[in-house]
């Protein structure tokens, strides 16, 4: 806006009232920057291709992905369908707190890979660390393509200085997990070019029989099953002989129906993908998925449902569609 761009803001569901409701405003409006997150992509994945197909995205330049780790399958489907295969996709990873972008592909700058972030931003230097259980332990990167906890170790303009009223709760949350380092308790893969890719929340690391993994890995894994799957979530839950076992929601395509052979298929491609120790115990195949208005996944509701906590829910009056949370409960395997 300072440099005189007009800006839309788009308010309602893509997929309201025909799942083509965003490519019509690119076409109306001669939109050339398209930022969207991930979740959105996913959801209009579902519906097919000959809606972006049937609108004119030729005045797009440059798409960008926020809020939760892309998916390779969504960052490929989010190139060819909207972008046409000539835009560059930026996908941006910032928090409220960084007061801005800190990872992010800059177009044109260097070579983009799905599913990435690639590099910090300029003078951010972001590292991804071992866990430490005292502060006694000296920091420690985790070797490439290993999941560590994604920190800053150098203050940048634009960085949170506090929570009003509660300097101890800021300080808590932020810099004891890791001193010296601000703790962004996100997940996160360093490649051996120093290209970061995002792993989701920490607190949504799984221990199954003692392996610790990120729910967003075997998300992955059921998102590459582009056969059937539209989307996925996945959370833990208690499991007597394990510790923790993994429940699995997952919004299929239009067109495929759920199954116990799906199923089946499905464990068998996670267990394929990543090993063994990844399959879900349980999926559910469901219509939706309990989401705010800005499209992020309520995990919060997932874990509960999974864990049979259903007196536990809390206010879903706030989510986008209150009513799938209705039926995913119905349906909990």
């Amino acid at each position: 806006m300072c440099n005189g761009a007009t800006s839309l803001v788009f308010e309602s569901v893509p997929t309201f009232p025909n799942p083509d409701r965003f490519w019509q405003i690119v076409e109306k409006f001669k939109v050339n920057s398209f930022y969207t997150a991930p979740t959105a992509i996913r959801a209009l994945m579902k519906e097919g291709e000959k809606w972006p197909q049937g609108r004119d995205l030729s005045s797009l330049r440059v798409l960008g992905s926020v809020g939760e780790p892309i998916n390779p399958e969504a960052w490929l489907w989010y190139h060819k369908y909207i972008g046409g295969e000539k835009c560059p996709i930026t996908d941006t990873w910032w928090q409220t707190e960084t007061g801005g972008i800190l990872i992010c592909s800059l177009p044109g700058a260097w070579p983009t890979i799905p599913g990435y972030a690639t590099l910090p931003f300029f003078g951010v230097d972001a590292r991804a660390l071992e866990p430490r259980s005292s502060a006694d332990q000296p920091a420690k990167d985790v070797p490439v393509n290993e999941q560590g906890e994604l920190c800053i170790a150098r203050s940048w303009p634009g960085m949170m200085r506090g929570v009003f009223g509660e300097p101890e709760r800021f300080f808590n949350t932020y810099f004891v997990q890791q001193p010296g380092f601000y703790f962004s308790g996100d997940g996160a893969i360093r490649n051996e070019d120093g290209y970061f890719r995002l792993m989701g929340r920490i607190d949504d690391v799984v221990n199954v029989s003692g392996h610790r993994m990120g729910t967003a890995e075997v998300e992955a894994a059921l998102n590459s099953y582009t056969t059937a799957v539209a989307e996925s979530a996945v959370v833990g839950f208690p499991h007597d002989v394990k510790g923790e076992d993994l429940y699995a929601y997952v919004i299929l395509k239009s067109g495929v129906e759920g199954s116990d052979a799906l199923k089946k298929e499905l464990v068998a491609h996670v267990r394929k993908e990543i090993g063994p120790i990844a399959s879900p115990g349980k999926i559910q195949f469901v219509s939706g998925l309990p989401k705010t208005r800005s499209g992020k996944i309520m995990r919060r509701i997932l874990r509960k449902v999974a864990a049979g906590a259903l007196d536990e829910l809390g206010d879903t009056t706030t989510l986008a569609d209150p009513s799938v949370v209705d039926e995913i409960v119905k349906g909990r395997q």
